[in-house]
């Protein structure tokens, strides 16, 4: 077994209040001791113990890898043009979905892995380390289950999708639809993946009403998938309530949000996950991020990315966002761009450096954390990666 000392980190971000200050477990002048992918020692660089191999960070940062817990990188084509026209005012309701569908649709799976493994690098080079990703532009039974098994090539969190929106060919005909998702689709896509989520967006004339959004969890939990929902994006509606009925890891959007809804996330387990991206590409309002956590709510911050509402594969971007247009703080952002985005995939060994934690370690080109929403748009952070 290899051990690698990783040392001259000006401040570590642990997220563990046994190890350092505060809610980050911030250790000044720190190192840590990596052996078989996992954190085996933290604690001041002066009292380090020897290892194998040694890395000095020369007094940068050092905090978990981000958990992107909401993104969707299996697709094909692009979607400039609709950006362009919401930047004109065009209002965003989740129609150009069918364009990327039609586009992925057409692709071969080479096609689909090259964009897929390009991302999903683009994003490690920018300090993420664990990813979820969806499926959602085939609404096929064949191109879902092709979408998951591409996915599960590059993560463990693979999320099945065909409740993204009803297909042009199922126009008028969303009940059909349903059944062709909680049926033969879902049996196809099932083995592939560890999640189902649904856009439960009455305000959509293109995605799922609170009775299909609930026939679609139910059915994918039976099937033995964890929840997700999609949900109080474009308006108020039942998606947050529905998730916490249903114990759903966590429901994201979150936008719209009724002082009932607030309540259920306070008093429940699951998670808020904010996408502030999707506001800075939409021109919708951001979500109140402060209102949720005042009423402790556990928040966790991701990209969405996806070729229509937010081609973003910056968490960085996301902690900036959150803390300049959602009033948190940068601890705060920090926290669920790593800790938060693993308690939204109800991971335990990421997201934190604790003991036993996977290695998964982001460095940065600056001395504090507090850099990431400082700097804005400068690309600060990687993924730090160590010998064997």
């Amino acid at each position: 077994m290899v051990s690698t000392l990783v040392t001259g980190i000006g401040e570590l971000v642990t997220n563990d209040g046994s190890l350092g200050e505060g809610p980050l477990g911030l250790v000044p002048d720190a190192a840590l001791v990596v052996e078989d992918g996992a954190v085996a020692w933290v604690g001041p660089a002066a009292a380090a113990p020897a290892a194998d191999a040694r890395v000095d960070v020369e007094g940068r940062a050092v905090l978990p890898g981000f958990v992107d817990s909401h993104a969707h990188l299996v697709f094909a084509g692009e979607r400039s043009a609709e950006f362009e026209a919401r930047m004109s005012g065009v209002p965003y309701d989740g129609g150009g979905i069918a364009s990327t569908v039609r586009a992925t649709r057409e692709a071969g799976d080479d096609v689909l892995r090259a964009r897929l493994r390009e991302l999903v690098a683009e994003m490690r080079a920018q300090g993420t380390t664990t990813v979820e990703v969806k499926s959602g532009y085939g609404l096929t039974a064949a191109d879902e289950e092709r979408a998951l098994r591409l996915a599960g090539e590059v993560t463990a969190e693979t999320t099945f999708l065909g409740a993204h929106v009803v297909p042009a060919e199922y126009a008028g005909r969303a009940s059909e639809y349903v059944a062709l998702v909680t049926g033969p689709m879902l049996a196809a896509c099932a083995p592939h993946a560890r999640w189902v989520d649904v856009f439960c967006e009455p305000a959509s004339p293109h995605a799922f009403d609170g009775d299909a959004s609930r026939a679609v969890l139910v059915a994918g939990r039976d099937a033995g998938l964890g929840l997700r929902v999609h949900g109080n994006q474009l308006g108020p509606g039942p998606g947050v309530q529905l998730a916490v009925e249903l114990g759903a890891a966590s429901v994201d959007h979150c936008t719209y949000l009724t002082g009932a809804d607030v309540d259920a996330l306070a008093s429940g387990t699951t998670v808020a996950t904010l996408l502030p991206g999707v506001e800075f590409s939409t021109r919708q309002p951001y979500p109140d991020a402060r209102r949720l956590l005042d009423a402790g709510v556990t928040v966790a911050l991701a990209t969405d990315c996806n070729p229509g509402t937010c081609f973003s594969s910056s968490m960085a971007l996301c902690v900036a966002l959150a803390v300049r247009e959602m009033r948190m703080t940068p601890a705060e952002a920090v926290w669920a761009a790593t800790a938060g985005g693993a308690a939204a995939l109800r991971r335990t060994d990421v997201g934190h450096l604790g003991i036993g934690a996977r290695a998964d370690l982001c460095v940065l080109a600056a001395p504090s954390y507090r850099h990431l929403a400082y700097r804005p748009g400068v690309p600060l952070a990687r993924t730090l990666e160590l010998p064997g």
